[in-house]
C-alpha cells in the first residue's frame, strides 16, 4: 500500500475510544502541560486545561495510528 495522493485518506483500521488518565500541571510562564502513565511519551501543553485536554486526545490518536500503521505495539491501556 503507497502514500495516499492529495485529498485522499487511506483507513488503517478502526480505532475505539479509550479513557486514558491524564496529569495536568500549571506551568510557571502560564499555560497547562498534560502527560499521561497510560501512554508513554505523551506530553501536551496548551494555554488553558482544555487545551491541554484536546490536545493530549489528539497526539493520543496519533500515537495510535502511528503504532498501528508501523506494526509497534499498542501501549497496555490503549490494547
Amino acid at each position: 500500500m503507497g502514500q495516499p495522493k492529495a485529498g485522499e485518506l487511506r483507513s488503517i483500521g478502526k480505532i475505539d475510544e479509550a479513557a486514558i488518565r491524564l496529569h495536568i500541571e500549571s506551568l510557571e510562564e502560564g499555560g497547562y502541560v498534560a502527560t499521561s502513565p497510560d501512554v508513554p511519551g505523551l506530553v501536551a501543553e496548551g494555554r488553558s486545561v482544555v487545551e491541554a485536554v484536546e490536545i493530549a486526545q489528539g497526539l493520543t490518536r496519533k500515537i495510535v495510528e502511528s503504532c498501528l500503521e508501523h506494526g509497534d505495539p499498542l501501549p497496555p491501556a490503549l490494547a
